[in-house]
């Protein structure tokens, strides 16, 4: 595939673009930052409004944490594109580690709206209102993510946890019992119900 895109790379500008947007991910993929840096550059000088170029330029500069100026390349990919959901996605992702958790929650509710039935957008909206110390909007996102990924231990731990904070025991020994179900080597969980029991 590499070798394969090198040759489009010496194109002229849109496939030469296009391919160094596809070598740009491989070797992002392959955590080789220092290609996929030289690929995005390259796919970003011959096409500025290449909304997947500046997303992968984006990543790099994520990657090397810079995260200000990652925020800026996802924001611009956005301008080019407003339905550029990895862009959109990743921006959350950068406000979430920038401790923006306001603007994080916007990125992840916008996506919602665009991809409703997205585990990990569902999981992300959670996460916010969880750092945001609201359980019980954290508790109904989760929900809506058991509807999509009926069977993730995760999931069912971390609204077992979350009912277990609210003092509802009956529902968090339902999710931490579900979990071990699914998946019996986490030892919180066994924990948990292990105390659960003796009490």
């Amino acid at each position: 595939a590499v070798a394969t895109l090198k040759t489009f790379a010496k194109k002229d500008s849109r496939v030469k673009s296009a391919a160094a947007t596809n070598l740009s991910f491989l070797y992002y993929l392959e955590n080789d930052l220092a290609q996929a840096t030289k690929y995005a550059d390259l796919a970003v000088n011959s096409d500025r409004y290449n909304p997947a170029a500046l997303t992968n330029k984006g990543n790099t500069v994520f990657a090397n944490g810079d995260y200000e100026k990652a925020a800026e390349f996802y924001k611009e990919a956005l301008r080019n594109d407003s339905s550029c959901t990895e862009a959109l996605y990743n921006l959350g992702l950068t406000y979430k580690k920038l401790s923006r958790v306001d603007e994080a929650l916007d990125c992840f509710l916008k996506l919602h709206a665009i991809l409703q039935n997205s585990a990990q957008v569902l999981h992300q909206i959670a996460s916010m209102y969880d750092i945001m110390g609201d359980p019980n909007q954290a508790i109904e996102w989760l929900l809506q993510l058991t509807s999509v990924v009926p069977t993730d231990p995760h999931v069912l731990s971390k609204l077992g946890k979350l009912y277990d904070n609210e003092g509802d025991k009956s529902q968090a020994f339902h999710y931490y019992y579900e979990s071990y179900r699914y998946f019996p080597s986490n030892i919180e969980v066994i924990e948990w119900l292990g105390a659960y029991y003796v009490n």
